[in-house]
């Protein structure tokens, strides 16, 4: 049976019992004065604060399992999400311990989440120290900065009450050691047994009475790589039995599900609409032809952010790759570009980009990143690769271009990338500043999903066995199959031969206005605007000198082989002139230039010559055993409506399908219907001449 609910990662935030006695167990009213000096008017830092504290001291559970089973058995969206309490404790990440996440929006200020729920719980007398773990010296740094700061305004600590146990606690890192009243600030690498730090020993057997804080807590439940994997070990160590554990993150999900301990949200939706972070744009149809047009249309956007719309700052573009290889590859076309377009030396255009990679020979860029937002700084543009950019607290992105689809592919990267874009420049607090996201329109259907389910927009269609009068269930027995890679190598018989007399270009220009059409993220209004896009153009003669070059070297290469070429002679620079003529004229042009886009064409068409053998890679499926799989036992699952429609999941339904569903259901499948037949509408035209094409050729 089908079924459609629509979820908002709201309805899966965990509700703490708002019992706690005051007078037996924990008065949080004594705390407001200091929450109101910390946060001010930011009301969801007060609320994500007072959330944990109560979680941990209102005396109400003992353990995270213990708040998941009573919000199992009073929310709806959990019981269709999950079907059964077991699969739901099977998704908790340390669900015998006071554990528990805070969803915040990237760039709403956790760390002042993180230091008033460390000092209250140090004020109570419940916990001696405190740990602190992050991903990142970058984030480490920020961290101990904002808690020394903090921790010397008097002010502040004077509202803390009178009988509170550790009233100014010490701010180090695990350098020194972790004695009552720390605050110990330090990123997961220093959780290594191998490790020069204090964390293990001072904190040996010393759980119950320590909390555990850890900022961008995404790492600990992905675990993507060891560092982070070892991050999730130290908390459930035994040898320290750690008992209060909160995690902050602005991107909380394993991939594309949202956390399962969540007790506070504050969601990006929330953070745009209430001018606490910046407006998104993103690309929703782009024109762009070649990775130069691309790059013109994106400068285009940084300079009219740099000379008119942010003027007062020093505007940022990020451009953000799957990869360290990728990334260099960016940065040297980038510079390049930006020599060409601005006539400078390729010096001159390198001191305005930074490459931020994990590779060492980047790490003085990793500390440069703290000053890029200074006035004086020549940095513009800045190339990295996805996740690595985390607590950078720079406000001046104002453009983020994700340059390949793995690094904006989930929901995870979208809201990591678009984290590094939302923070507001003073100068510019309650002016609703917008931050543009340039990626490949190819992507746009899937980003705008995305986007919509990290902004709160998200429908789901459940599928499940049902019990009917006449039983329709059944057993079969399938086999389980491996997957085997065979590769099989074969020869290139035969060479292009050019004997239509040229090439197929396009129309080309050395200049034309291109438009590309943005979307806001939070209201679907578009915008269009209109870039004069500059075109390489090149001479018939460089072009045919070029090409022969090619050819000379590979007569060199086969000249002391069996198979020697004599392409130079073949196709020699007259015919190559005369061919690249004839090539333009068909096209209506009558001048020497050819544009870049349609020089790669003419490189195109020769580079089939000698072309040496290639492979064909096959699969092959080989049987491992015999399994035996039933209709009834068939577990709940579930897709997205914006996976099914960005091409990323299939949903299959009968009549049957249709006479068991709800009328929302039955409406969400109508209107999929609706869009296959569009779908097969469009093309179908496309498919007839196709068609033609087709037997023509044959005739």
């Amino acid at each position: 049976m089908l079924e459609l609910r629509t979820f908002q990662n709201k309805d899966l935030v965990l509700k703490v019992s708002p019992n706690c006695d005051p007078k037996r167990l924990f008065d949080p009213n004594k705390y407001e004065a200091f929450l109101d000096a910390l946060c001010g008017d930011r009301e969801y830092q007060k609320e994500a604060i007072r959330e944990t504290v109560r979680y941990f001291l209102g005396g109400e559970y003992k353990s995270l399992k213990e708040l998941a089973e009573e919000n199992y058995h009073s929310n709806d969206s959990l019981q269709t999400l999950y079907g059964t309490f077991d699969q739901f404790k099977n998704h908790l990440q340390i669900p015998n311990k006071l554990s528990c996440s805070l969803d915040l929006a990237t760039g709403t200020g956790k760390s002042y989440v993180i230091y008033g729920i460390a000092r209250i719980m140090l004020a109570e007398g419940v916990v001696d120290h405190v740990l602190v773990v992050c991903p990142s010296t970058t984030i480490e740094d920020g961290l101990m900065k904002k808690f020394k700061l903090l921790s010397g305004d008097d002010a502040l600590r004077d509202l803390l009450p009178d009988d509170a146990v550790i009233k100014n606690p010490h701010i180090i890192n695990a350098t020194e050691s972790i004695t009552t009243g720390t605050i110990c600030v330090e990123n997961c690498h220093a959780l290594y047994e191998h490790v020069k730090s204090s964390i293990r020993e001072s904190l040996f057997g010393k759980g119950e009475r320590t909390l555990v804080i850890n900022d961008e807590t995404h790492h600990v439940y992905n675990q993507t790589g060891k560092t982070f994997k070892k991050w999730k070990e130290f908390l459930v160590d035994e040898e320290f039995d750690f008992k209060y554990i909160v995690g902050l993150s602005g991107t909380c999900y394993i991939n594309d599900e949202y956390f399962t301990d969540v007790i506070s949200r504050y969601s990006l939706r929330e953070a745009i609409e209430q001018g606490f972070v910046k407006t998104i744009d993103y690309v929703a149809e782009d024109s762009s032809n070649t990775p130069n047009e691309k790059f013109q249309k994106i400068y285009d956007n940084h300079i009219e952010n740099k000379n008119t719309k942010y003027r007062l700052v020093r505007p940022l573009t990020i451009l953000i790759t799957k990869d360290i290889k990728a990334c260099n590859k960016l940065t040297d076309d980038l510079i390049q570009f930006l020599s060409e377009i601005e006539n400078i030396s390729e010096q001159d255009a390198g001191k305005k980009v930074l490459e931020v990679t994990s590779s060492p020979k980047h790490k003085e860029n990793v500390r440069k990143l703290a000053d890029v937002d200074r006035k004086d700084s020549p940095v513009e543009w800045i190339t990295s690769v996805s996740m690595l950019t985390e607590g950078w607290d720079v406000k001046n992105v104002f453009q983020i271009v994700p340059h390949e689809e793995r690094a904006f592919d989930s929901k995870l990267l979208i809201a990591q990338a678009l984290g590094r874009g939302l923070r507001i420049p003073e100068l510019y607090l309650g002016q609703k500043p917008v931050v543009t996201v340039f990626n490949h329109d190819r992507w746009s259907g899937r980003i705008k999903h995305l986007v919509d389910e990290v902004l709160e927009i998200e429908k789901k269609i459940y599928s499940y066995p049902v019990e009917k009068e006449q039983d329709y269930h059944f057993t079969i027995h399938n086999i389980d199959y491996a997957k085997l890679t065979e590769t099989e190598e074969y020869k290139q018989e035969k060479e292009y031969e050019f004997t239509k007399g040229f090439v197929t270009l396009i129309r080309q220009a050395p200049a034309l206005e291109r438009e590309t059409e943005y979307v806001r993220a939070t209201t679907g209004e578009s915008r269009r605007k209109k870039t004069l896009v500059k075109y390489k153009m090149f001479s018939i003669e460089e072009i045919a000198e070029q090409l022969h070059n090619r050819l000379k070297s590979i007569d060199m290469e086969t000249a002391e082989t069996e198979n020697t070429t004599n392409y130079a002679e073949k196709y020699n620079l007259e015919w190559l002139k005369k061919l690249f003529r004839e090539s333009l004229t068909r096209i209506g042009e009558s001048g020497n230039q050819i544009s870049d886009d349609n020089r790669q064409r003419i490189y195109q068409a020769f580079g089939v010559i000698h072309r040496s053998a290639a492979k064909k890679v096959r699969y092959r499926m080989s049987p491992k055993a015999l399994v035996e799989i039933g209709t009834r036992d068939r577990n709940k699952n579930s897709v997205g409506i914006a996976s099914i429609k960005r091409g990323d999941s299939s949903v299959f339904f009968d009549d049957n399908s249709k006479k068991l569903s709800d009328e929302e259901t039955l409406n969400l499948l109508r209107e999929i219907e609706v869009d296959v037949k569009n779908y097969k509408e469009f093309f179908e035209p496309y498919a007839n001449i196709l068609s033609l094409i087709k037997q023509q050729l044959t005739l």
